[in-house]
């Protein structure tokens, strides 16, 4: 007999591993980043609905799940194995908006906390109206919310909770997701289809998941034309056969008026070999803890590929945000090289400034110059940095990761960058203008220079190369010449300072919303850290 051992240790291991399975993230748009979301959504909800509280609880009764495409009959199958109608069924599809849980009055508080499913609020009062679903208060028919009724009824034996899930081909995309997350819930999958549809994508897509994860699985070929029941009872078996899942018990309802409008309940004697096998696995202890362990070893086996895999979306996550990163890094390192050329060079003094410079100081006075040397400087980083976004955009065309939202380009609510870099220009000359004062500090009023003539001839000096010489004597003969050493290294440094600071601006404001995705190297290491602890402790 295979019996679940439970220690607390393995019990921990899962919860680390949980926890780093739920802080994984794939933000970048890469091939196989919708699968990896999907497998973590998807192994969040096996761990939270049904590995962990199952093994903490083991001898909490045994959840059938009842699965299967639009129209399969689920709704009547649950009615007729309960014996009552406790989950609406109809023509109109989808009917099952709101999951029914139906289990034995005395098993009523296994389910009534959040021990599963604990996203989903409970109701447990009786509807009204057997044609209407129940509404928690707020809710509208359009929008029933993330409800589980919970039913009970007496015919059921204690030990065993039946489950109606919405389809999981709905039209609804909220009822394929919830009809997914029940399903995770399960000790035992029951999959649904018909004559008409058993060779549908959707129930074989449902069959080789539960045969991938080796959960204790149940068929049942349902709505089968008495005509023709051991024809399509054989064909379906031959693709199970084929498939892998020949040893799945396989159970046949046949076509009954009383399910040819969902609307009624099968006889007794069409449910009556399925009902047998759920109600020996809930009270015979073997078969009990065979179909538990089963599906809990299933789980637990298929943590190593999942985990694997969840490992290796996650580095080509980094992966992909290092080579945008460095496209980043490169083009900015390429022009801050060449804008600290042109400063070298004197470009600045060019175009109109070089103008003023000539005419200084008979027709050019010193606020003029200035002006005319910050508007150079600043068109010189502007044209830095739109040459640096330029070649970005370039190498991220051939990024696939660059089609992440917010990476596409620049916030149209920021300040551009011309305004941006104009303002730091603007700062750098203020803070000029106040080393001048300060320089001039303490010299006789009289005879010293006017400061905005020194800040103007100290910024030309700087900027204008070999064409300014003449700034920097002229400089020295105002202020001499230690002073005019002095100021000039000052000055240097904090255009330097302000210089570097514009283009790391730039920089970090290009690489934000990549920063703001938040991809890290440590989610693939921490993913196989936690599956080894776990393996050592199972």
């Amino acid at each position: 007999m295979v019996t679940l051992h439970v220690r607390p240790q393995l019990l921990d291991a899962l919860s680390a591993l949980r926890d780093r399975v739920a802080a994984a993230r794939f933000p970048l748009p890469l091939a196989g980043a919708p699968r990896a979301r999907a497998n973590r959504d998807e192994l969040l909800a096996q761990l939270d609905d049904y590995l962990v509280p199952r093994l903490r609880q083991p001898e909490a009764p045994l959840l059938a799940v009842v699965g299967g495409s639009t129209g399969a009959g689920k709704s009547t199958l649950v009615n007729s194995l309960v014996g009552r109608r406790v989950s609406e069924a109809g023509v109109l599809r989808p009917t099952t908006r709101t999951p029914v849980l139906v289990c034995h009055p005395d098993d009523h508080h296994w389910f009534s906390d959040m021990r599963v499913l604990p996203d989903l609020t409970r109701v447990w009062t009786p509807r009204q109206d057997h044609g209407d679903d129940l509404l928690m208060p707020g809710e509208s028919p359009e929008s029933p919310g993330r409800v589980l009724r919970v039913e009970t009824a007496d015919t059921l034996p204690p030990g065993l909770a039946l489950l109606d899930a919405p389809d999981v081909d709905s039209l609804v995309a909220d009822n394929r997701v919830l009809a997914a997350e029940l399903i995770c819930a399960a000790d035992i999958w029951v999959m649904v289809t018909t004559a008409a549809r058993y060779a549908d994508a959707v129930p074989w897509h449902l069959l080789r998941t539960a045969k991938e994860y080796d959960a204790t699985l149940v068929t049942v070929l349902d709505r089968v034309p008495h005509q023709v029941v051991a024809e399509v009872s054989r064909q379906y078996g031959a693709l199970l056969t084929k498939a892998g899942l020949g040893d799945v018990p396989r159970f046949t309802v046949p076509e009954l008026p009383e399910s040819a409008w969902g609307g009624g309940l099968l006889p007794a004697t069409a449910v009556a070999p399925l009902r047998a096998w759920l109600v020996h696995h809930a009270q015979d202890p073997g078969a009990r803890h065979h179909a538990m362990a089963r599906t809990v070893y299933g789980l637990l086996n298929s943590l190593k590929p999942r985990m694997s895999e969840l490992a290796g979306a996650a580095a080509a996550q980094y992966a992909a945000a290092l080579r945008l990163t460095a496209a980043v890094d490169e083009a900015y390192d390429n022009e801050h090289a060449r804008v600290w050329g042109r400063l070298q060079a004197g470009a600045v003094l060019a175009g109109d400034a070089l103008k003023r410079w000539r005419a200084f100081p008979l027709d050019c006075s010193p606020a003029e110059l200035l002006d005319s040397l910050v508007e150079s400087l600043s068109a010189l980083l502007l044209c830095a940095v739109t040459a640096a976004d330029e070649r970005v955009d370039e190498a991220w065309r051939c990024e696939p990761a660059a089609d992440a939202p917010g990476l596409a380009g620049p916030d149209p609510s920021a300040h551009s960058a011309e305004h941006r870099i104009g303002l730091a220009v603007r700062r750098w000359r203020r803070v000029l203008e106040e080393y001048a004062e300060e320089e001039m500090t303490g010299r006789d009023r009289s005879a010293a220079p006017d400061p905005e003539m020194v800040a103007a001839l100290v910024a030309t000096a700087l900027l204008g190369g070999r064409r300014a010489r003449n700034a920097g004597e002229g400089l020295a003969e105002r202020i001499g010449a230690h002073g005019a050493l002095r100021l000039r290294d000052r000055a240097w440094r904090l255009l330097t300072e302000h210089v570097d600071r514009v283009l790391h601006a730039e920089r970090e404001r290009r690489l934000a919303p990549l920063d703001a995705l938040d991809v890290h190297p440590e989610p693939q290491g921490e993913l196989i850290a936690a599956l080894s602890v776990l393996q050592k402790e199972r």
